[in-house]
């Protein structure tokens, strides 16, 4: 071959062309894949992964719903041209997800389950029902039957608080409410204090879920005026176990001293435990369409 034909085969790129006919649908990707301390970018085959360790790794990109960068990664602006054809979106997260920063999402992205999700808010009958739907998982022996937002909203403020005094009788802790003050986070109690932060992780976690599987967490049932009340809809069903019985459960053990470390340790033991992001798919869509119970896999 000579030198001309060598360099104009090295300029010819060997990835297929992406079309919508050979990109895989929504249901049969696997919801995420999550990387940290490395740099994702393209050769002429494959995107790739490159670990800290030097270590390459091919990603079958158009086989993933959503990529979430961690700590210490960074992407290529040709990655993320090739991610955006393959129909992948990007999340930038924090360590093991922990935090939620931003989104990148394809303009080609499945809109399918955010149409489902909007035509479900949007019909006043049909919104309560599903509102009705996570109410009834929280509190299973609660009469919710005929029950307008207002009223169920009204009985969940009682039985959290009722929750909040069960959980201090249990581990014995002082308790003298839910207190937090935005960007004071070292004024509030130790108990105060854990469940501050497990909430944002939890927060963290199912907005990055939403995203993968094309839902919105700006179209919520139950909270509105918030930047994200899917997300806050779906945490109350998760949040007995992974935020308020851990947080409890620390507070004597800490003795006034907020660990990071420990409760961050903890708190992702209980996630793992739970199945919680393998659940959370089908969990949506149960408290969408009716079914079976959900956030049964939280203890």
């Amino acid at each position: 071959m000579s030198d001309q034909s060598s360099e104009k085969a090295k300029a010819v790129r060997l990835l297929v062309k992406i079309t919508r006919e050979n990109l895989p649908q929504v249901k049969d990707k696997y919801p995420f894949l999550y990387l940290e301390r490395g740099r994702l970018e393209i050769d002429d085959s494959s995107v790739k992964w490159i670990d800290s360790g030097g270590d390459i790794i091919r990603l079958p990109i158009a086989t993933i719903n959503t990529v979430l960068l961690g700590p210490g990664t960074s992407i290529t602006h040709e990655a993320v041209k090739v991610m955006a054809a393959s129909n992948c979106s990007v999340c930038w997260v924090g360590e093991d997800s922990l935090l939620f920063y931003a989104v990148g999402q394809s303009p080609t992205a499945d809109s399918r389950n955010m149409r489902r999700q909007i035509k479900l808010a949007t019909d006043p009958k049909k919104s309560v029902e599903v509102a009705r739907r996570m109410f009834a998982r929280r509190f299973p022996s609660a009469e919710l039957a005929g029950k307008s937002l207002k009223e169920m909203m009204g009985m969940e403020g009682y039985r959290v608080r009722q929750l909040y005094e069960e959980k201090a009788r249990e581990y014995n802790v002082g308790w003298k409410g839910r207190s937090y003050q935005p960007g004071k986070f070292e004024v509030s109690d130790i108990t105060n204090q854990i469940l501050t932060s497990t909430n944002t992780a939890l927060y963290a976690i199912l907005s990055s879920a939403i995203y993968s599987i094309g839902y919105s967490p700006h179209i919520g049932f139950i909270h509105s005026g918030s930047p994200l009340p899917f997300v806050y809809d779906l945490a109350d069903l998760y949040k007995e176990w992974l935020c308020i019985d851990l947080a409890f459960s620390l507070t004597l053990e800490l003795a006034g001293k907020y660990n990071k470390a420990r409760v961050s340790s903890d708190f992702r033991k209980r996630v793992i435990e739970t199945d919680l992001l393998k659940n959370v798919g089908q969990d949506i869509l149960n408290v969408l369409e009716g079914g079976k119970d959900v956030g049964s896999n939280c203890k």
